[in-house]
């Protein structure tokens, strides 16, 4: 009994102890909500997106993107309306890490608070920014506050860079935009800019509800691991199973443009031939012209030596114009 008790007291402390006591979501509840992905996983349940899909998804456009996923319902991805953007000529690329943030309410705060502090945590802003590991984006939802809202400054965005190489899709406030500005790659979207700030010992008025949780990002259901893409202003949120899919689209995509573009200029075909589905001879013309372009190191392909060869080997014509 002695040793029955003991092994009971032992599992009651490490489930207090544990991270899902932190807002956290357990691996197990992760795992359930993100069944499709059949892919490597963090140790916490996220999905792990491998780092050549994230590399290959930079060139990816967000049109192409956005038609991937809605030929599979996925119709509601699409994040817009970003007042500040930080570097927007660059390119965001991450697995998303999310974190949700309420309203503050005293008693809620308090005792969230005081078991974060025997986890040995300290203030809550920070909590999800110290979970990040590298290609991860700091995705945020505190639910547009402004005033006293920034639980972001150039302190705790020079963290967030240093452990994941990203910046922030954050529905909230941030404030020392010239800092952020100056750290060169903090490419980032956020709702607004004020100079004021959130202060955990007055002016308290945020509280973390969720780490590592389902996060709401203006329409789109946003969940752990995520590939989150953002360019030309708006960030788009590819559920995992589908980016490696996405990217092959994109790259399938991009070859035949530049096809279509150069034999219209050439004149051998209309634009209307172009823009339609391609019959049997000219699949077989845009093959020919795949395997001599491949091979002639004058011609540069828009998509990299081997997934141009992985093309031609499957015969693949995406075709969609």
């Amino acid at each position: 009994m002695r040793l029955l008790y003991a092994i009971l007291l032992l599992l009651c402390f490490l489930n207090f102890f544990s991270p899902a006591n932190a807002q956290q979501i357990s691996k197990e509840e992760l795992v359930f909500l993100t069944p499709e992905w059949k892919g490597e996983r963090f140790p916490d349940g996220r999905p792990k997106v491998p780092d050549d899909i994230l590399k290959r998804m930079k060139a990816v456009s967000i049109e192409e993107a956005w038609a991937t996923m809605g030929g599979v319902q996925f119709n509601y991805q699409l994040a817009e309306d970003w007042p500040v953007k930080i570097n927007p000529d660059s390119v965001l690329v991450g697995r998303a890490f999310t974190t949700t943030f309420m309203p503050y309410r005293p008693d809620m705060w308090k005792v969230i608070d005081e078991r974060g502090k025997k986890e040995g945590r300290r203030n809550q802003n920070v909590w999800g920014v110290e979970q990040l590991q590298k290609g991860d984006v700091y995705v945020a939802d505190q639910f547009g506050i402004h005033k006293n809202g920034p639980t972001i400054g150039d302190r705790v965005a020079a963290d967030i860079y240093k452990r994941s190489g990203n910046g922030i899709v954050y529905d909230g406030a941030i404030r020392d935009i010239e800092g952020l500005k100056a750290m060169g790659r903090f490419t980032s979207y956020v709702t607004s800019y004020t100079p004021s700030y959130h202060n955990p010992r007055s002016d308290l008025n945020t509280m973390i509800m969720g780490i590592n949780k389902p996060v709401r990002i203006r329409q789109v259901t946003v969940m752990p691991g995520d590939v989150v893409l953002g360019k030309e202003s708006v960030v788009i949120f590819i559920p995992p199973h589908l980016a490696e899919t996405v990217v092959k689209a994109s790259e399938r995509t991009r070859l035949e443009d530049m096809f279509a573009h150069i034999r219209t200029a050439e004149g051998k075909y209309s634009s209307g031939q172009m823009d339609a589905s391609w019959p049997a001879d000219i699949q077989k013309d845009y093959l020919e012209w795949l395997k001599a372009s491949v091979k002639n190191k004058k011609i540069k392909l828009p998509v990299a030596k081997a997934q141009v060869e992985e093309i031609i080997a499957s015969n693949s014509v995406n075709n969609v114009n």
